[in-house]
Order: C-alpha cells, then sequence, then structure tokens
C-alpha cells in the first residue's frame, strides 16, 4: 500500500510540474513578449513567486477540490491515479498545439471522470462544481473587464506623459505586477494537487481527517515552480503574441487584472483558471485600442479548447480507469 500511495503523489507531482510547464505562459508570457524581461529571467521571476506563495494564502482550493467536489467514499488511489492520467494527458496533448487551456480545468475533469467510471453519477458533489463552472464562464469576463477598465484608468492618468516616459515607468512597474500574478497563480494552481495528494493520504489512513499537511504545501509549490522555470515556450507564444500585441503599460494591466482575481478567488476557495484569467485580462487591454486589435480568430481557437477540457479530460480518465480495473482484476 505505502508503494502505490508513493506512486500516485510522485504521479501527482509531474502533474503539478507539467501544471507549471504547460502555464508558465500565464505568468511570463507578457512580460517576455513586452521585452522587460529575457525569457531565461521571466520564467527564474515567475518561478520564485509561484513557491513564496506557500507562505500566504492558506489552502481553501485545496480543501474545495479534495474533499468538495467528489464523493470521498468513491475515491480510491486508483480512481485518483487514473484523474491524474486524464489530466496530464489533456495537458500534453494541448502544449503540443500550443493552445493555454486550463490544467485545473483537466485535473477536476479527470478526477470527475474517473470517479463517474467507478460509480457513476452519484460520485460528483454537485453543489461543489456550481461555482467551478460559473467561474470557467465568469474568470474570463472579471478579467476582460478589469483588464480594459485598468487600461483605460491608467491611459486617461498619463495621457499627458510621453510613450517613451510611460514606457519605462511602466517596464519596472510590470515587475510587480508579474510577481502578483505569479503568486496567484501559485497558490491557485498548486492548491489543486495539495487537494489530490491529502485525498490519497486521507484515503489510505495515513491522515486521520482531510487536511492539508505543511510539507504537502511546500513540495506542491516546490513542483510548480520547477515547471515554470522549464516553461512551455509554444503557449507563451500564442498568449504573448498571437491574441493581441502588448507593450509594457498593457502588460502591466493584464497582469495586474489577472492577479486580483486569481487572489480574491483562491481566498474565497473557488478553484478558477489561470488561463482563463490571463486571456481574458490581455483580451479586455488590447480592446482598448480597437476591437480588431485582438486576433479573435485565435481566441476562437482557445475558447473551444476550454469547452472541451474537462469532457475530454474526463473521458481519457474513465478509460483509464477501466483499464486498471481490468489489470487489477
Amino acid at each position: 500500500m505505502l508503494s502505490l500511495v508513493v506512486f500516485i503523489i510522485t504521479v501527482a507531482l509531474i502533474f503539478d510540474f507539467i501544471n507549471g510547464f504547460h502555464d508558465a505562459a500565464n505568468s511570463i508570457a507578457t512580460v517576455v513578449s513586452t521585452r522587460v524581461l529575457t525569457p531565461r529571467f521571466a520564467v527564474a521571476w515567475a518561478a520564485f513567486f509561484n513557491f513564496v506563495a506557500a507562505f500566504g494564502f492558506g489552502t481553501n482550493v485545496a480543501k474545495t477540490l479534495g474533499s468538495g467536489m467528489i464523493v470521498l467514499d468513491v475515491v480510491t488511489e486508483y480512481v485518483i491515479l487514473a484523474g491524474l492520467i486524464g489530466a496530464i494527458a489533456w495537458d500534453i496533448i494541448t502544449w503540443y498545439f500550443g493552445l493555454p487551456t486550463s490544467s485545473s480545468h483537466a485535473l477536476m475533469g479527470g478526477y470527475a471522470g474517473a470517479a463517474i467510471a467507478k460509480a457513476g453519477m452519484p460520485a460528483i458533489i454537485a453543489a461543489g462544481w456550481y461555482k467551478t463552472l460559473a467561474f470557467i464562464v465568469l474568470s474570463p469576463i472579471i478579467g476582460l473587464i478589469l483588464g480594459f477598465s485598468f487600461m483605460v484608468i491608467v491611459l486617461w492618468v498619463f495621457r499627458n506623459f510621453t510613450p517613451s516616459s510611460i514606457e519605462k515607468y511602466f517596464g519596472k512597474l510590470q515587475l510587480v505586477s508579474a510577481a502578483l500574478f505569479s503568486l496567484g497563480h501559485g497558490t491557485n494552481d498548486a492548491q489543486k494537487t495539495m487537494g489530490i495528494i491529502a485525498g490519497v493520504l486521507y484515503k489510505s489512513g495515513y491522515l486521520a481527517s482531510f487536511s492539508i499537511p505543511f510539507w504537502v504545501i511546500l513540495i506542491c509549490h516546490a513542483a510548480i515552480g520547477l515547471g515554470t522555470m522549464a516553461g512551455g515556450w509554444r503557449i507563451v507564444r500564442t498568449m504573448g503574441q498571437r491574441i493581441t500585441k502588448l507593450r509594457p503599460v498593457g502588460g502591466f494591466c493584464a497582469e495586474t487584472a489577472g492577479a486580483a482575481t486569481l487572489l480574491g478567488t483562491a481566498i474565497a476557495g473557488i478553484p478558477i483558471s489561470t488561463t482563463h484569467t490571463i486571456t481574458g485580462a490581455i483580451m479586455g487591454v488590447g480592446a482598448t485600442r480597437r476591437l480588431s486589435s485582438v486576433r479573435w480568430g485565435v481566441a476562437n481557437r482557445i475558447v473551444w479548447a476550454w469547452v472541451l477540457t474537462i469532457p475530454l479530460s474526463a473521458f481519457i480518465a474513465a478509460v483509464t480507469y477501466r483499464l486498471i480495473a481490468l489489470l487489477v482484476q
């Protein structure tokens, strides 16, 4: 049993690493595309704040994912393993095609798909999914509105400044906004893996009640930070260059809008997508120039990938669970 638990925790940390790798674009695409930081320094900056997030924002999201979405009596080590495999497979597929999809939703979809394959729809705690499903729509809208609003406010406040002075000033400020967004990315996304690992430990009898040990918090933040260091450059290009052209002032507004959304929902215990949030914020910033400055064709492909993430990762996980069940029998 111990060896199985260790194996599943290892797979969970691999997912966490891939999450950081896949979602590195969320944290660094704007700061790289505006040339405020080189790619090497950008990933180091983001990874550092991914890890620092372990020390300040609680574990509400982890508890929601670990015990508030799937009936714990249904959960077994094999359900969790199949869910992780479904999420990892979807992340790799979308990374290959350069699509900035949600690793968080891939994990939730995989977890749900494996649980349904074992026990049917009664395995789902409907109340735990309402906020998550609502924020699939709301998080990019909130990001877009905040990104648009911040950009309009900044342009009005600095309307009498020369473009060169604005670029210089916001180039420095973008380091702060990138750090804040990386904090939000770290605390929101690492907590989802924490919830999965805590579920494994609880179901295996290594925890008396569902809780998040501090060592789990540390290793999950370390794994996502290392993944960010590796950087998923295919998706960085999509986020930073193909949606709209960004300048430092736009990068600052997009990252600040994304950070405000992520940190607020993390404190509220709502597991949302960092990808959805920052994509919406980038679109909002681009729309302040003119609607045509946003490449809506690229945005359309991204949205379709968002829609498919939960059902397809659930399908992969369900098939994986069935295969594991056959092998175990």
